[in-house]
């Protein structure tokens, strides 16, 4: 069963229609993340689930209510945003405690329910402290505990690693993982980033200019990708383009050929339906399914090479003075002006 179900959701602003006819069903325990370029639509998707937002028309339900005329406190839902929004006069633990206080829940049990997110979000030292003697990390896990304390239905995440540095991004990354793990709640997080995406989704919504792209789990959506710009987002270096046309298609239409600049191949997977033989197409190719290869097809010359540490990332632009780029895990001896040649696994690429 469904725990929250968009249907027909549409949002416009005046003149500029924002979400277009969104149909999305999110289950009981399931971490969704809404992911796509600035712009797309994710975060006001995700203030119209929370009530912050009025729909211009559609049906929003969670937990089998419908929930279009309730205010965001009676949707069973908590969100944590990008800024933390704490009260910087309040300490730690009455920030975490102001909205039970709203209530009018008996003081114990505002006591026990904060200290029990305390001890989830490894806190229970910081409760007597106020915002400015913490650090980002620790400000977002006093919003991410305002949130637990409320035992909301589903929890609204909008990038609320946004403002961290890289290291602790990371380690706010794994501590939202492992709390998703503990406490089984249905959880909906937006992100421009497509490592929080995979690492933390059970379930992937990509979204552009306001529609569903493609929805999946993580890793089908990177090996089976619905359309070129899912197959662009997804990945990172990005997925390599390469234009050309279909040579053949097979019975079943499900494969076919494609003759490009130097590229020549028999069967790759198409993505789109309804094509023929002589119809362009865009060959898709991983920097990581590259191989270097002394006799391989794809030729090009090094402009850049970056050592990672973890793996080597070289930019190359091939005889038409197309950009790509190969990737590997190997400590690479090349150098910028070298020229070399590349053979695929032509079952790992794409036409579009």
């Amino acid at each position: 069963m469904a725990q929250v179900e968009l249907k027909n959701v549409n949002k416009s602003f005046g003149p500029v229609h924002v979400i277009k006819d969104v149909d999305l069903e999110i289950n009981k325990g399931e971490f969704v993340v809404f992911v796509g370029p600035s712009g797309c639509g994710k975060s006001t998707l995700l203030r119209l689930i929370a009530g912050l937002e009025t729909l211009t028309s559609g049906e929003i339900v969670i937990a089998d209510r419908p929930v279009m005329d309730l205010p965001p406190s009676e949707r069973g839902i908590a969100m944590v945003f990008q800024s933390y929004a704490l009260y910087p006069h309040m300490t730690v633990f009455h920030n975490m405690a102001f909205s039970l206080s709203l209530q009018g829940l008996p003081k114990s049990q505002i006591q026990e329910r904060v200290e029990v997110a305390a001890k989830i979000l490894q806190m229970e030292h910081l409760l007597e402290r106020r915002p400015a003697a913490l650090s980002g990390g620790q400000r977002q896990r006093v919003a991410i505990g305002r949130a637990i304390v409320r035992n909301p239905e589903v929890f609204l995440f909008d990038e609320p690693l946004s403002n961290l540095d890289a290291a602790l991004r990371h380690d706010t990354r794994v501590e939202i993982a492992k709390l998703h793990n503990q406490l089984g709640a249905t959880t909906i997080y937006v992100t421009h980033d497509q490592v929080e995406a995979m690492t933390l989704a059970d379930k992937i919504v990509v979204l552009k200019d306001g529609v569903v792209m493609q929805v999946g789990a993580p890793m089908d959506l990177f090996n089976d990708p619905g359309n070129e710009f899912v197959a662009s987002f997804l990945g990172s270096p990005k997925m390599n383009f390469f234009g050309g046309k279909l040579t053949g298609l097979s019975e079943s239409g499900e494969t076919a050929g494609f003759e490009g600049v130097g590229i020549s191949v028999d069967a790759v997977r198409l993505v789109s339906s309804n094509k023929k033989a002589g119809d362009e197409a865009r060959l898709g190719i991983r920097p990581q399914h590259l191989r270097l290869d002394d006799n391989g097809q794809l030729k090009g010359k090094i402009t850049l090479v970056e050592r990672l540490g973890t793996e080597t990332v070289v930019e190359l632009f091939d005889s038409e003075g197309k950009m790509f780029r190969f990737a590997s895990p190997d400590a690479l001896s090349l150098s910028v002006e070298q020229e070399v040649a590349f053979s695929f696994d032509q079952t790992k690429a794409h036409l579009f």
